[in-house]
Parts: structure tokens; C-alpha cells; sequence
């Protein structure tokens, strides 16, 4: 039997590694009486732990939150793994606070954990070129997840943006807008809201660091589904679409599940119903000319019907014709350098 502080130790470990526990199932991994692993959950309360009882035939216990973060528990995986994180992904504007966090979890951790953390030596490399990675407020960051798990209406001012965060004809609507936030997604060192906004009844994608949240949340709503069905999906083809000179789409005689792969991050692939059997999907993605653009429909080695635009369809045709004059006539027959 371990001794009263480790027992409680373990016991917190426990706690935290479950929603709920039957006190039987708890006193039976410590090896200890229920009358014990009641002592102990009230030597937890005492400490600042919020042990809720849970009623019923296999009654037990539960470690809600409470108004003050007690001290925590880490095994030494999560240990390293929190302060990596921290160490490496801190949010723009909340520098400091990860820091401080670093420091802290540091300071508590055994020696053989702090040499394998002070071994990784890592160096942050920021782009050359190019704007440097906006502040976002960690604040409105947790105010528009709360609103995406409650899943309530917000609003918000907005400062423009490129044609990833604002759709045609955004520009005949005044402000404010009020979307249904769907997810809050980060990439390359920007935090964007996917959201379906309400006015203009299609999807959007907000840059956070240009919103600025009007008070209060309003209705709840019915969560619906992203296009395509794939959050990474959806946000990478409106980023890719933003920074790609022509975009267009196209129809492929193919699964959307085996060529999603190749599609990639920053193109959208999505099943369209089975004709005569023969499986097909919806491709839509970005390129630097018209011609590049054909010519990235066309690797995919599967039959394809253009949908648009129109200069891709233009391309599309030219590309073939010039395809076609590239190959001699007759069988062996070299082309005329």
C-alpha cells in the first residue's frame, strides 16, 4: 500500500485521467478501502481540488473545475510534452505568458526532466519576406471558441482583407457582421474563424487579428456542415485562392478519397454522386496562369470535365491542341527539333 502521499498523488493522477470514477473501481486500483479513498478526497478538497461526488448505484467522484487552477499532475510524457509546446507554438501577443508558464513548469520539474528540456535548443526562423506574424488576443481567442462550442451567433467589426477572408460583393454590406462561428483554425502563424455568415449566407474566413467582437453573443443555431466536410480542407483552398493569380474547378472521374492526397492542403476535393457507376468528385484549385492551371488537372492521369471559368476552359483547350501537335502522326517518327 503506498504511503499517504503518494496515495494521494496517484489518486489525483486518477482523477485527472477520467471524467468519472466508481469509488469501488478507485479504491480497487489503489488497493485501499472506499473509507480511505473517501479521506482522500477530502485531503483533495482541502488542497484546492474540486472533487465532486457522483450519485447513483456505482457512485464516485469527479474532478470538475473550480474558480482557482489548482496545482496540476503531469506524468513526465506530458510534462515535456506541455512545455515543448509552450516552448515553440506560443500565440503572437501571449509571448510573455508562455514564458512564464515555461519557467514555472521548469522550476517543478525533477532534474532528469529539465537536462532532456534544456537539451532541445530550438530557434524560432521568421520569415524574410513578407509581413511579420499579427498579435492576436488570447482573450478574444477564448471568447470566439466559447461562442464555437456553445455554438452561438456573434458579431463582430471587420477590417477587410483579401479574397481568403472576404467573399464577392462583401463590400455592398455594412457592418457589423454576424456569422455563425464554425471553428477557429491556425496556420502559418495566423489564427482565422471559420464561420457562415448570416447577411451574406455563405461560408467566410475571418482573419482574428482584423476582428474586433461586438458585446454579447446572440441566438444559438444548428451547426452546419463546412464544405466538403474537412475544416483543414476548406481553409486551405480560401488561403491558397488568395494568393493564386487564376483559381478554377473541375469535375474528375474519381474517387474524392483517393485523390484528396494529392489535392493537398490548399486545394478543395469533395464526392459528387456515382454516374452509370463510375465514381466522381469536385477538385477546385489555385495556379499562377490559366495554363498552369490545366496543366495541374491534367496530372492527376484521371478523365476530367472543366467546369470554369471560362479561361480555364480556354486554356484547357489550347493546352490540348498543343499536346496533341507534340506527338507525331507516325509511329516512330521523331519531331523536328
Amino acid at each position: 500500500m503506498l504511503e499517504t502521499s503518494g496515495r494521494l498523488l496517484a489518486l489525483l493522477s486518477l482523477l485527472q485521467a477520467r471524467r468519472d470514477w466508481p469509488g469501488a473501481l478507485l479504491a480497487e486500483r489503489l488497493d485501499v478501502s472506499p473509507r480511505t479513498v473517501r479521506r482522500d478526497v477530502d485531503r483533495l478538497r482541502e488542497l484546492g481540488y474540486p472533487v465532486a461526488a457522483t450519485k447513483g448505484p456505482d457512485g464516485g467522484y469527479r474532478l470538475d473545475a473550480g474558480a482557482e487552477l489548482p496545482p496540476l499532475l503531469f506524468d513526465d510524457e506530458q510534462a515535456v510534452a506541455v512545455a515543448v509546446a509552450l516552448r515553440t507554438g506560443a500565440i503572437p501577443g501571449a509571448e510573455e505568458g508562455a514564458l512564464r508558464a515555461l519557467a514555472t513548469i521548469r522550476q517543478v520539474m525533477p532534474a532528469r526532466l529539465r537536462a532532456r528540456l534544456d537539451a532541445l535548443e530550438v530557434t524560432t526562423v521568421r520569415r524574410r519576406t513578407g509581413p511579420a506574424e499579427p498579435e492576436v488576443d488570447p482573450d478574444l481567442l477564448l471568447s470566439l471558441g466559447s461562442a464555437c462550442q456553445a455554438r452561438e451567433v456573434v458579431r463582430f467589426d471587420y477590417e477587410g482583407g483579401t479574397m481568403a477572408t472576404v467573399g464577392e460583393g462583401d463590400a455592398a454590406f455594412r457592418p457589423p457582421r454576424r456569422v455563425e462561428p464554425h471553428h477557429l483554425v491556425t496556420s502559418e502563424g495566423r489564427w482565422y474563424l471559420v464561420a457562415f455568415d448570416l447577411d451574406r449566407d455563405d461560408w467566410r474566413l475571418f482573419r482574428v487579428d482584423r476582428l474586433t467582437l461586438r458585446s454579447g453573443t446572440g441566438p444559438r443555431f444548428v451547426r452546419r456542415e463546412v464544405p466538403g466536410g474537412d475544416v483543414a480542407a476548406f481553409v486551405g483552398s480560401r488561403i491558397s485562392g488568395s494568393r493564386s493569380p487564376v483559381r478554377g474547378e473541375a469535375v474528375l472521374h474519381a474517387r474524392a478519397a483517393d485523390l484528396a492526397p494529392w489535392v493537398g492542403t490548399y486545394g478543395l476535393c469533395e464526392p459528387l454522386p456515382d454516374v452509370d457507376g463510375e465514381p466522381r468528385c469536385r477538385v477546385v484549385l489555385g495556379s499562377w496562369s490559366w495554363a498552369g492551371l490545366a496543366g495541374r488537372f491534367g496530372v492527376f492521369g484521371v478523365p476530367f470535365e472543366v467546369v470554369g471559368p471560362p479561361e480555364l476552359v480556354a486554356a484547357t483547350r489550347e493546352m490540348g491542341a498543343r499536346y496533341a501537335a507534340a506527338v507525331p502522326d507516325r509511329p516512330g517518327a521523331r519531331p523536328v527539333a
